[in-house]
């Protein structure tokens, strides 16, 4: 169970602050849910209470961690599929972790793909929401700006 002011992740959509716990009446049913404001465009999410062991909430990484999400988007690329169905499939899975190293990698790997050739518009989506997902949590975990985080991801990825 997670408290108001606690920083967490939740998988596909991004980090975020519990800002309250309400109740509310959606299609008849009552529900308790997590109020979460995402840094990035201020954006509210509500989450059921009664979902959150299924759908992988955790807390957001610590300073400590950080680093090794660097190092992540420093290292080379990894070998995906040439088959671009494949490799969606394969990125989506990663995404839906909600792990943030699996994030960081498809972040960095379509990014230096896109350089390369230019992506479908499934993966320029996919990499924008990776890429949205990744900045939320290192914004929460490092307390540096947007603009910051932003700059500090494209000069790591080479």
């Amino acid at each position: 169970m997670f408290n108001i002011g606690d920083k967490i992740v939740y998988p596909i959509h991004g980090a975020g602050v519990i800002e309250a716990i309400e109740e509310k009446e959606i299609l008849g049913v009552r529900r308790k849910y997590y109020i979460m404001r995402m840094p990035l465009d201020e954006m509210k999410v509500m989450i059921p209470l009664d979902t959150i062991e299924g759908i992988g909430i955790r807390q957001v990484i610590g300073a400590d961690e950080v680093e090794g999400v660097f190092a992540v988007l420093e290292a080379n690329e990894t070998k995906m599929p040439q088959n671009w169905n494949r490799r969606y499939r394969a990125n989506m899975d990663r995404l839906k972790t909600g792990d943030i190293f699996e994030v960081a990698e498809v972040v960095r790997n379509l990014t230096l793909r896109d350089r390369e050739k230019t992506l479908s518009t499934g993966e320029k989506k996919i990499l924008s929401n990776a890429r949205q997902i990744l900045l939320s949590e290192l914004i929460l975990a490092t307390e540096l700006s947007d603009a910051e985080i932003m700059e500090k991801v494209e000069e790591l990825i080479k």
